[in-house]
């Protein structure tokens, strides 16, 4: 049996495409640094286009090698999206929105349709509510609401703060656990199954075929 593409080099287990997207602000290369490199910049550039990092974990003794892309949030820019090959094959998107930007929340819903129209069925999803350490005053959309939304769509949901590393790693690796189990529950129905066949049974089988020859 041939081994899945996930599969692909002896240095990892598996290998997991990754894909933020949200509007732009909303913390995508903010976390994506954070998560990648261990840094925080407030001197970012708007991504134009797409940007992507590498980083190698382990989960459950496998090593895991994600490739995580960034992608530019501006409307103007969602054709980039929409028209690259590597948005089917992505294995787990991340929807963020930044919890002082309520336009921000209410587009995930159109962000999630972009996804039904142009990600693989089976694509892993988790809502992040970014920059969760800003002071309650500028919060605009509760932590009630966040999750609320995540249920509605029964997906995973993280508040995280890419400033002070809040939830950054648990976010990764949250889908990227579930991602591996998908994919290893893949493996898995996809091993041949063994029958047991008793030996009466084997030699009734037997006879049976010697019978039909003998016929022809």
């Amino acid at each position: 049996m041939a081994a899945p593409p996930a599969r692909a080099r002896a240095d990892y287990d598996y290998l997991i495409k990754l894909l933020l997207i949200g509007d732009s602000g909303v913390g995508k290369s903010c976390l994506l640094l954070r998560f990648s490199d261990g840094s925080f910049t407030t001197s970012f550039i708007t991504t134009i286009g797409i940007d992507f990092k590498i980083r190698t974990i382990e989960l459950d003794g496998k090593r895991i090698k994600l490739q995580i892309w960034d992608t530019a949030g501006q409307e103007r820019f969602s054709f980039v999206i929409n028209n690259f090959t590597y948005y089917r094959g992505a294995m787990g998107i991340l929807l963020v929105y930044d919890v002082t930007d309520e336009a921000s929340f209410n587009n995930i819903r159109n962000w999630i349709r972009n996804i039904e129209q142009h990600a693989s069925d089976n694509v892993n999803k988790i809502l992040v509510g970014n920059k969760a350490d800003m002071d309650e005053s500028k919060r605009a959309v509760p932590t009630s609401k966040g999750q609320a939304l995540a249920d509605e769509y029964g997906i995973k949901f993280f508040e995280t703060s890419a400033k002070t590393n809040l939830n950054v790693e648990e976010v990764f690796f949250s889908i990227a656990r579930d991602i591996k189990q998908r994919l290893a529950d893949t493996d898995n129905k996809a091993e041949p199954t063994t029958i047991k066949i008793n030996q009466d049974s084997a030699t009734g089988s037997g006879q049976a075929a010697q019978k039909s020859a003998c016929c022809g």
